[in-house]
């Protein structure tokens, strides 16, 4: 009984901990990459300020970029789901045309049969 106990508390502080160890160590690397950043534009223009702006517009198509590619993949995505809806829908009125068309051959022959039995 005492191990479930232990388990519990054990796995809430593992939680805890690890949530903040992540969160440092993500913090760490986004800095450092930022740091990179900064660099590469400073070499890039060598402090002029107009081509520091560019690179900062650069860097703002580059993240509207890579937003517009989820509307993309979500937009595609709602469209393979309309599209097998219809796939669907077509597969349903086409067995029920098959079934018309069946019975309606079988009601012209029986009609035929009849005709003849008639004469």
């Amino acid at each position: 009984m005492s191990q479930r106990d232990g388990f519990a508390s054990g796995f809430f502080a593992g939680a805890i901990v690890g949530s903040v160890v992540g969160g440092v160590v993500g913090a760490l690397i986004t800095q450092r990459r930022d740091l990179e950043l900064i660099q590469e534009d400073s070499e890039l223009t060598n402090g002029t300020a107009e081509a520091k702006k560019t690179n900062i517009l650069k860097r703002h198509q580059m993240k509207a970029a890579e937003n517009e590619g989820m509307e993309i993949e979500t937009a595609r995505r709602s469209l393979e789901d309309k599209i097998a809806q219809l796939n669907a829908t077509i597969d349903e009125v086409r067995k029920q045309l098959l079934n018309v068309n069946t019975n309606s051959t079988e009601s012209i022959s029986d009609q035929a049969s009849r005709s003849d039995e008639l004469r």
